[in-house]
């Protein structure tokens, strides 16, 4: 009992330690850097410690003393409460998501099986498009609750253009579901160690949508309409600052990460490697012993799978600095009249292959 407590504890911190303790500031800085290299700029070099620059990477603890150090301004007319507990539900799911998302496998570590989830869920899927969606009630919140204009129009701008890509993202799974027979993250990771049978291969179509509808779930550019500059000033944000402002941008940093480790697991093999099946690995180590082996196999399989949500957070940014901005319009038709229609296609499709092919 008190072992697997241990080890569930160790899992939390580590994942907590990973996305807002690495991820989350250091994308800012990446962010800053890729968009530079893409308009041959040199990007973030100002902040600097006697001196030394180090390509801009003070800058990350620049931004976290701004805000932690800017004052918290609440607009006359606002709703205080609401105001402020708006980023913690905006940011918390985003948080929660990672209980259900298993970044390795199974191992066998001085006798303890150690599973590299925090939670197995059965219906772990369906949890996270339960706790995903949450977060919207933290926008329209923000947007609200600010008593301004802009604000009130970005939130709604969210609210509907979640729920239109939720339908989307939820449908699109279903033919991932039709192909892999479960709901539990980690047995559709374990099946994608055939590198035939990793998703993107199977349900190619899906894995466009998808992608599609998670960059515009997640409010970047080119669907970041709810918080055009150049309509809105900032959109549901506009009226917030310093720490709390911080917060809704780490909830969109931290998003980045679960759209990129749900894709892994759904359509990018999870923590296999190509061709390398887990049995291979451990008998290149088997003079480790057990213990050795299963621990090395271990780092192996969480630096794969962490390599691969790089990649896709990667190719969100190269798409945010590359395509403009959707008008509104043109948002809800790719959803409601391209994506939605496409969708249900492939449920068909993928339905009738299967019976085919059975």
């Amino acid at each position: 009992m008190w072992v697997d407590l241990a080890i569930t504890l160790v899992k939390i911190l580590f994942i907590f330690a990973v996305t807002v303790g690495f991820f989350a500031p250091v994308l800012t800085w990446v962010e800053r850097k890729q968009s530079a290299l893409m308009q041959d700029r040199i990007g973030a070099n100002r902040a600097d410690i006697m001196g030394f620059t180090v390509l801009g990477l003070f800058h990350i603890i620049a931004d976290a003393l701004k805000m932690f150090t800017k004052e918290d301004f609440i607009p006359e007319g606002a709703n205080k409460i609401l105001h402020t507990i708006s980023p913690i539900i905006a940011l918390v799911p985003a948080l929660l998501t990672f209980a259900v998302v298993p970044f390795g496998g199974q191992y066998t570590l001085f006798d303890t099986e150690v599973n590299l989830v925090i939670s197995d869920l059965d219906v772990g899927l369906l949890f996270v498009f339960a706790i995903a969606s949450l977060a919207t009630y933290g926008y329209v919140i923000a947007g609200w609750s600010s008593n301004n204009n802009w604000s009130l129009l970005g939130s709604m701008r969210t609210a509907s253009q979640m729920i239109s890509y939720e339908v989307t993202m939820g449908l699109t799974i279903i033919g991932v579901l039709m192909v892999y027979g479960s709901m539990k993250l980690t047995e559709i990771g374990a099946i994608q160690e055939n590198f035939w049978m990793w998703g993107v291969f199977l349900q190619p179509v899906g894995f466009f949508m998808f992608l599609t509808a998670s960059i515009a779930e997640n409010k970047r550019i080119p669907f970041d309409a709810p918080e055009a500059e150049s309509e809105l000033v900032a959109g549901y944000f506009t009226e917030y600052s310093g720490l709390k402002f911080g917060m809704f941008f780490m909830a969109e940093f931290i998003e980045m990460v679960t759209i990129g480790a749900i894709m892994t697991i759904l359509f990018l093999g999870a923590w296999h490697i190509p061709f390398l099946s887990s049995a291979t690995l451990l008998s290149w180590f088997d003079f480790l012993g057990t213990t050795g082996s299963n621990l090395v196999l271990m780092l192996i399989h969480v630096g794969v799978f962490f390599a691969k949500v790089v990649f896709f957070i990667y190719l969100q940014m190269v798409i945010r600095w590359t395509l403009p901005r959707f008008r509104y319009d043109q948002i809800m038709k790719l959803g409601w009249k391209i994506l939605l229609p496409l969708s249900l296609a492939n449920i068909l499709i993928t339905g009738l292959v299967i019976l085919a092919l059975n």
